[in-house]
């Protein structure tokens, strides 16, 4: 007898032992609550998630599909401990087993607080906290945009509080807070206001706060989930951040325009107080006044300066008369003392002045005795240049030298003999002139030095020399100096 092993047992197809285990494991693990460290985090186009749960020892594949993905209060990501709630089951084609998450949260305040420091740190790093990216509030903003729950008492403190400082238009966007989808509501707010028109039916704010009460740090997640912190960032309208207490800080806070301690405190921050702004208006009033006032009589006392003038112009033209005269009087005074300046100048020069002839005269004389001691000269410059000749071994180049040098001093003296002959008493009484000479050879200069009947003789320019010809004045010649 032929013994077959196992031939009792069922037997499945691959696909239908797939099948029982997954029932298996689904029937036994409905539900499960697992801890562990996320890796290899991955997100298909779908928005499918996708990650390793694991401890020091073992590894769970994890899924959560886009639904679920869509309402988790935490954002999976590499590296955070998180404690998964979701049911086991099987991917059979490849028969693993599998947990499909439905909710994550964080194992432990710890591990919280190091994923916000470190996603605060790395939205730093791209600098979206720059200062240079914050964006200054509106002094008195006309529409002040809120994102926050509609519920809960933040809304209620901030139109309080506005009402009492300074009330204004408030539009809300209720939203979340906490817990499943709380972050993608706020930033859907931010972003609803931001694409909003002005002028069109629902008013665009010139300001928003984003806010909500006090809480644990994992009431304030959703504060610091990067959707929101980005949306901040991104916000063309200026943004003041309002959430929880004063200790309490939120990556939210680092991403605002403005942080504000409290909800209440950020609607003070958003509008001045009315009271004091209306004293400061008329404090402003007053001084501009008191300015006017103070230039308006300064005008006013010049005008009268001006009109006491004008009534009383006699009393202007005298002064004006007066300052005339002496202008006058200046001018008489300074004219005659540059006359007489004028005239003794003339005197002393006048003084000076030589007659043409003694001018001629001296002239010849200068110009004899230059030519005899040019002669002299020339004749010394002539015989010490033939010793030189002598005793230079180039006698032919010096000879040269010397009879081109003694040939540009006769040309010098010989120009300067013409230029003496041109300017000689002889060619002016060639043209005409001649000389009027009294007793002793005395020049007559003016026609009023002479009298009727008085001698004279008269120098011609063919007159022999030493003969001049006599002759007698018959008439006066009148006086027509004027």
């Amino acid at each position: 007898m032929e013994l077959r092993t196992g031939s009792n047992l069922p037997e499945y197809s691959v696909s239908q032992l797939a099948e029982q285990i997954k029932g298996t494991l689904e029937e036994t693990f409905s539900r499960a609550r697992v801890r562990g460290e996320i890796s290899s985090f991955f997100r298909s186009g779908a928005g499918h998630l996708y990650w390793t749960l694991k401890d020091d020892r073992s590894g769970l594949k994890c899924a959560c599909f886009r639904s679920a993905a869509q309402r988790l209060a935490v954002r999976p990501e590499d590296g955070l401990e998180v404690v998964v709630t979701g049911r086991v089951s099987t991917y059979g084609q490849r028969s693993e087993y599998q947990l499909i998450v439905d909710a994550v949260e964080v194992a432990g305040e710890g591990a919280l607080l190091k994923m916000i420091n470190d996603r605060r740190e790395r939205l730093a790093a791209e600098g979206l906290f720059d200062e240079q990216r914050k964006r200054p509030i509106p002094y008195l903003p006309s529409v002040i945009g809120v994102v926050t729950s509609e519920q809960g008492a933040v809304i209620h403190d901030i139109l309080h509080r506005l009402r009492e400082r300074f009330p204004r238009e408030v539009v809300l966007w209720p939203a979340l807070v906490q817990g499943e989808g709380a972050a993608g509501q706020i930033a859907a707010g931010i972003a609803f206001f931001n694409d909003l028109e002005p002028g069109g039916p629902v008013s665009r704010p010139d300001v928003l706060i984003v806010g909500r009460g006090g809480g644990s740090v994992e009431d304030l997640m959703a504060f610091n989930e990067e959707v929101v912190a980005r949306a901040i960032a991104a916000s063309r309208i200026p943004v003041i951040s309002a959430v929880g207490h004063e200790t309490d800080t939120t990556i939210a806070d680092f991403a605002a325009d403005l942080r504000a301690p409290t909800p209440t405190a950020a609607a003070e921050m958003a509008v001045p107080v009315r009271a004091e702004l209306r004293a400061s208006l008329m404090t402003t009033a007053a001084r501009l006044a008191a300015g006017l006032q103070r230039a308006a009589e300064t005008r006013l006392a010049r005008l009268e300066t001006v009109r006491q003038q004008l009534s009383r112009p006699s009393t202007r033209i005298e002064r004006l008369t007066q300052r005339v005269d002496l202008a006058w009087n200046r001018v008489v005074s300074d004219g005659a003392q540059r006359v007489a300046r004028f005239r003794a100048t003339l005197a002393h020069a006048s003084g000076r002045l030589r007659t043409p002839v003694d001018q001629v005269r001296a002239m010849h004389r200068r110009t004899d005795a230059a030519l005899t001691a040019a002669d002299r000269g020339i004749g010394a410059r002539y015989d010490q240049a033939e010793l030189r000749l002598r005793l230079s071994a180039d006698q032919p180049r010096l000879r040269d030298l010397t009879e081109q040098r003694l040939e540009q001093a006769r040309r010098r003296w010989t120009a300067q003999a013409r230029l003496l002959e041109a300017s000689s008493h002889k060619r002016i009484l060639e043209r005409g002139f001649a000389i009027v000479q009294t007793g002793e050879d005395t020049l007559v200069r003016r026609a009023q030095d002479l009298a009727a009947g008085q001698a004279v003789t008269l120098l011609f320019q063919d007159s022999p020399p030493g003969q001049p010809i006599p002759a007698r004045i018959l008439e006066p010649v009148p006086d027509r100096r004027p």
